[in-house]
């Protein structure tokens, strides 16, 4: 847990410093546009010192990309999590209005107090201030803030949906046609979920659920995982063969997975009278990967690798383990987690495929 929690640090150091960034380089773009504006159309006089009115709009610049890579994410990424989206709206809106008083204190008190060579708490300079906040220019800075503000939100939503690593791969455009990759898929699925389902009721069965994709969130960050999707009891998790295979990441997500849910065993008995157990099947392979859908856009897998991973995860019961993989996958997975050895089971026949499918399993080395 340590090491996803400094993971999760990393994450948010990472993009609160690129909000940050891109912030100044926003705001700083906008003064040099409006300067450049100005001159053209010579609207400046001499009077006008652009040495002073750089420097404040470098306040300005620093103090709204800290403020919003660091403070506002957290705030926007936590009240998202924890209330219904208009009312997260209403408190970031809120948020970001205290912000801008602030920040447009700064930077005006830092101009004017240039410009009358006074220190920027004097009487005559906060007089000018409030006279400022009623200016078009600080109505209109307010509204394009906002408006970057509601893109930024939107950014961070679309990329909590789509999961780390994939946002991008979205933004830059990388599946808008569809294209071959090799990918590494793991189907993981909860053991007699329809009797725990039975015995709980549907509300604390989905409570169950959502306590189950949390707890097991860490192994898919640590190993470097995708979560494809969540289908009831289910969920698909994918790697790139490069991280999927470095480290034994893909098979190690299933034992730091078990872990996890381990650690959380008292957890479950209390809520639920019992700790879920699972199973995964694993297979890898050539998929055809791009942007899906005209109502809903997605990106969607498809190919038999998909179809292959499900068939040997739902052979788990028959050989009575937790854990299957096809013995393709474990002749390139060779870089396996510490204590761990593969055991061959043989070859079968799955549902749906014409030639038999060698299995193995991964157990304890003794």
């Amino acid at each position: 847990m340590k090491k996803y929690q400094a993971q999760l640090f990393l994450r948010y150091i990472r993009k609160s410093l690129s909000i940050f960034a891109i912030w100044v380089l926003i705001n700083t773009g906008i003064f040099l546009l409006e300067y450049f504006s100005l001159v053209t159309n010579q609207y400046l006089t001499s009077d006008y010192d652009f040495k002073s009115a750089f420097i404040a709009n470098a306040v300005v610049s620093v103090s709204a990309g800290l403020v919003g890579g660091f403070f506002t994410l957290h705030l926007m990424e936590y009240w998202l999590r924890k209330y219904a989206f208009w009312k997260a709206l209403l408190l970031i809106t809120l948020a970001y209005t205290a912000t801008a008083l602030v920040v447009s204190f700064l930077g005006a008190s830092y101009a004017i107090s240039s410009q009358y060579g006074l220190p920027m708490f004097h009487e005559d300079v906060l007089e000018d201030v409030v006279i400022f906040y009623g200016s078009w220019m600080f109505w209109k800075n307010f509204i394009i803030w906002l408006f970057i503000v509601v893109i930024t939100l939107i950014a961070l939503m679309v990329n909590d949906k789509y999961g780390p690593g994939v946002f991008k791969d979205y933004l830059l455009g990388r599946y808008f046609h569809p294209k071959n990759e090799r990918r590494i898929f793991m189907f993981a699925d909860i053991r007699d979920a329809t009797t725990i389902a039975e015995n709980l009721g549907e509300q604390r069965y989905f409570n169950l659920l959502k306590d189950f994709f949390r707890h097991i969130a860490p192994a898919v960050i640590q190993t470097r995982g995708e979560v494809y999707q969540y289908v009831g009891d289910e969920v698909v998790i994918s790697w790139k063969m490069k991280p999927g295979l470095k480290n034994g990441n893909a098979i190690r997500c299933f034992y730091i997975m078990k872990e996890l849910i381990g650690q959380k065993e008292e957890y479950y008995i209390k809520e639920y009278g019992q700790c879920p157990e699972f199973k995964v099947g694993f297979h890898f392979g050539t998929v055809m990967v791009g942007e899906l859908g005209q109502i809903k856009r997605d990106i969607a897998f498809s190919g038999d690798v998909l179809n292959t991973s499900a068939r040997i995860q739902a052979k788990c019961n028959e050989f009575g383990v937790d854990i299957l993989a096809s013995s393709d996958f474990a002749d390139v997975a060779y870089q396996l987690p510490e204590g761990i050895r593969v055991e061959r089971l043989g070859n079968i026949m799955l549902k749906g495929k014409k030639e038999e499918t060698g299995l193995v399993t991964y157990v304890a080395i003794d």
